[in-house]
C-alpha cells in the first residue's frame, strides 16, 4: 500500500510544484534531502559497526551465556513455554541485550532469528505462539537503557546535548513494557 501512495504524493508534489512555479525549490529540497540521507547513514554506519562488532564478541565468548543466565528469571517469567536451554531462549536474550543497549538496527537479525526458531517450533504454522506474542509486544516496547540510534541522529543533527533524552527514553519503554507484558499476560490466560 506505501508502494502507491509515496509515489502518488511525490508525483502530485512535483506537479503542484511546477505550476505554482517553486519546482527549483523541490529540486534543491531532493539535493538537499539526499545529502542529509547519506550524513545520517555515514552516522548510522559507524554506530552499528562498533555495536554489532561488540554483540559478536560476546556471541563467540562466555558474555552472552552470562547475559543469558542473568535474564533467565525475566525470560522464564515471560516466556514460559520455551525449553531453558533452548537456541530460542539463548537468541531471545540476545535480542533482550541488544534492545537494552539501544540497538535496534542490530536487535532486529537477533529477533528475526528468534521468530523463526520459534516458528519451527510452532505446532500451528498460521498461528503465533504465546512467545512469539510476547516477544514482539517486548520488541515494540524496546526497552533502552543507551538509546544509541537516537543519539547519534540528535548528534548528527547538531544538537546541544544529544544524549539529553536518556531519562525520557528510559520512562517512555519502560512504561510501554509493563502496559505491553501486563496485556499480554491478561490475554495469554484468555485465549
Amino acid at each position: 500500500m506505501l508502494n502507491i501512495i509515496w509515489p502518488v504524493f511525490i508525483i502530485i508534489a512535483v506537479i503542484y510544484a511546477f505550476f505554482t512555479g517553486n519546482i527549483e525549490k523541490v529540486s534543491n529540497g531532493i539535493f538537499e534531502s539526499a545529502e542529509s540521507a547519506v550524513q545520517l547513514t555515514i552516522t548510522f554506519f559507524g554506530t552499528i559497526c562498533l555495536w554489532n562488532g561488540i554483540m559478536e564478541i560476546a556471541k563467540r565468548t562466555s558474555l552472552m551465556q552470562k547475559l543469558t543466565k542473568v535474564l533467565s528469571p525475566l525470560i522464564r517469567f515471560l516466556f514460559p513455554e520455551l525449553k531453558k536451554g533452548s537456541i530460542a531462549y539463548q537468541e531471545i536474550s540476545m535480542n533482550v541485550v541488544a534492545n537494552l543497549l539501544g540497538l535496534g538496527n542490530a536487535a532486529t537479525p537477533l529477533g528475526l532469528k528468534a521468530m523463526k526458531t520459534m516458528q519451527k517450533e510452532n505446532p500451528h504454522k498460521d498461528t503465533l505462539t504465546n512467545s512469539m506474542a510476547m516477544f514482539i509486544v517486548i520488541n515494540t516496547a524496546s526497552i533502552q537503557l543507551i538509546p544509541t540510534n537516537v543519539i547519534a541522529i540528535r548528534s548528527s543533527l547538531g544538537s546541544s546535548s544529544p544524549s539529553g533524552i536518556i531519562l525520557q527514553v528510559w520512562v517512555a519503554t519502560i512504561i510501554a513494557a509493563i502496559v505491553g507484558i501486563t496485556a499480554t499476560k491478561i490475554f495469554m490466560k484468555r485465549f
